[in-house]
């Protein structure tokens, strides 16, 4: 119903309701567009993107939003990537041919409901001239969707300096702190219940930041395992069988290996389950593969046409 919309990512944020609502959702490498003026989670693995109707319009609006930003320091290590000419040149129906796509089945495709579709899917970026290597293995892969990697409990770590040098920069505000913010909730809340998901989150921060000892080592010692953990596993793959993108379900957990490796993925809408209800293919790749995502998204939309304007019945 919107011509742009813009959201965040930590893990999923983007891509997860882009394949639910059947637009077209792109997560950019961490750094590409600012996050100045953004409530974070963690700096880094948040990032901005569009969420536009077609592969075409989200593009358009990555165009306008990627570049430096003297307010994000991450832009300017992020500024290499952007090609001359931005990202639209890259919007070519004939994207897809010659691109090699890894499909790793377990566990993206391990427990979607929608196999035969995904055949389908497999069988048209074939027709369109893509490679497609199948049943490929990403090395502890189980470690990361799992959450045993550690990611949730970086994130708490890292949320409140966030939060707190965010609150603190505004020029008016009732808080200025995430020991503020959970007090305010406390006071102002209508419902008999504060603990609402949200709120669980900032205690969980607030009470982690107060009994860890040596934040500032878990902290080094848990993104050193996201470093090694990514340069193992999904970086090790792509380029030991020269591919240009992985395909998965954006519904799945692929988000937390993309996540965890500052990398980029693009949802198009890939179809509709028995209840109408939309889901998406997702193309991830490493740092500044965009280019390449595109090419691959734009060729995928062209041949499959998927989204269809709401009706609005019931």
């Amino acid at each position: 119903m919107a011509a742009v919309s813009l959201g965040t990512e930590t893990d999923g944020s983007i891509l997860c309701p882009s394949s639910s609502n059947s637009v077209v959702g792109i997560k950019p490498t961490v750094g590409l567009t600012s996050r100045a003026g953004v409530i974070p989670i963690t700096p880094r693995q948040d990032t901005v993107g569009p969420l536009c109707r077609t592969v075409s319009d989200a593009v358009y609006v990555l165009d306008a939003i990627a570049g430096f930003d003297s307010n994000d320091a991450a832009t300017g290590e992020a500024a290499k990537y952007i090609p001359d000419g931005g990202y639209r040149q890259f919007l070519n129906p004939l994207g897809l041919k010659g691109k090699r796509l890894g499909i790793v089945r377990d566990p993206f495709f391990e427990e979607s409901h929608l196999h035969q579709t995904f055949e389908h899917h497999f069988q048209t970026l074939r027709r369109q001239g893509a490679v497609l290597v199948d049943n490929l293995q990403i090395s502890h892969v189980d470690t990361i969707t799992s959450d045993q990697s550690g990611e949730t409990l970086a994130m708490l770590l890292e949320f409140k300096p966030a939060l707190n040098k965010y609150l603190e920069q505004l020029v008016a505000s009732p808080v200025r702190s995430l020991e503020a913010v959970i007090a305010f909730n406390k006071k102002f809340s209508r419902l008999e219940k504060t603990k609402e998901y949200g709120q669980d989150l900032f205690e969980g921060a607030e009470f982690l930041s107060r009994n860890i000892t040596n934040i500032e080592a878990t902290l080094k010692k848990l993104v050193s395992a996201f470093r090694k953990l990514s340069k193992n596993g999904l970086e090790k793959l792509i380029k030991k069988h020269k591919l240009d993108a992985v395909v998965a379900p954006s519904f799945s957990a692929v988000t937390a290996v993309l996540a965890i490796g500052q990398y980029p993925g693009i949802s198009v809408p890939a179809g509709y389950d028995s209840g109408g209800v939309p889901f998406g293919i997702c193309f991830g790749g490493l740092k500044g593969s965009e280019p390449k995502l595109i090419e691959i998204a734009y060729g995928f939309e062209t041949a499959t046409k998927v989204r269809r304007p709401p009706t609005f019945k019931p």
